[in-house]
């Protein structure tokens, strides 16, 4: 195959796919993985891709902040399915803490029903889901983050310097198998780090719509966390490669 015929082939590959793996792509093309790294070096001048660690991702790959209204109809019976699996993990009488967004929303709607629990969350629809609970609960307070309903700023990072809770479950904006968990902005990830340093058992809640993807900031690597709760849309593939990295419920 031509050079050209083969670095027009790994780009339609990367429009389907939206991630490209060098190892994977050598054996396809019978070529050195150094062949493989000049095809996306040489694409990444044209501003086709962007090489990652171990591959490549399209340009408009970063996913971005998600207004709460669109993230509320989006993938909902994924996102109850994924709050089922999270509920089984959580033991009597926890100090729990639930991080911003609408797949820790639905694990809030199943836990208000309980009077054994502490739940902390800097979340103001999570907040206000839990006002009738006769769980404790704790609103980080904050800076509230306008369309997205998450509380950020110092105030709320001091307020979790200060606690220890049994299990966190983090949002996830973008899974990535070599670069992580990532979210859009520096000041949200800097939050999610504090969470998961305060909590003895970690673990990421995602849709499937949200692997392949990378985003600005990162958050944490699949070394730092218990597992992955995602639903059963995620593809053999992606799930089989994430069993090699971490738990994935």
């Amino acid at each position: 195959m031509l050079q050209a015929e083969r670095r027009h082939n790994i780009l339609k590959q990367l429009q389907t796919s939206g991630t490209v793996y060098i190892e994977q792509l050598a054996t396809q093309y019978n070529v050195s993985t150094m062949t493989v790294r000049r095809d996306l070096a040489a694409l990444e001048e044209e501003g086709k891709l962007i090489r990652s660690h171990g591959g490549a991702v399209l340009p408009e790959s970063l996913t971005q902040e998600v207004p709460y209204q669109t993230k509320l109809s989006s993938y909902t019976a994924e996102k109850e399915q994924i709050a089922k699996k999270a509920v089984e993990l959580i033991p009597d009488q926890a100090r729990i803490l639930l991080d911003s967004g609408t797949t820790n929303l639905e694990i809030a709607k199943l836990l208000k029903s309980r009077d054994d629990l502490l739940i902390v969350t800097n979340d103001a629809k999570i907040s206000i889901e839990l006002l009738h609970s006769d769980c404790k609960v704790i609103s980080t307070g904050g800076e509230l983050q306008k369309d997205v309903g998450a509380f950020i700023g110092t105030h709320v990072q001091e307020l979790l310097r200060q606690i220890k809770v049994d299990i966190v479950f983090i949002g996830a904006n973008a899974v990535h198998l070599t670069e992580g968990i990532s979210t859009p902005t520096l000041e949200k990830s800097y939050i999610k780090k504090l969470m998961l340093k305060n909590a003895s058992s970690k673990w990421i809640v995602a849709d499937h719509s949200k692997f392949n993807k990378r985003s600005f900031a990162h958050v944490c690597d699949f070394d730092e966390v218990n597992g992955i709760i995602t639903d059963d849309q995620i593809d053999a593939h992606t799930k089989e490669q994430l069993h090699q990295v971490t738990n994935v419920y």
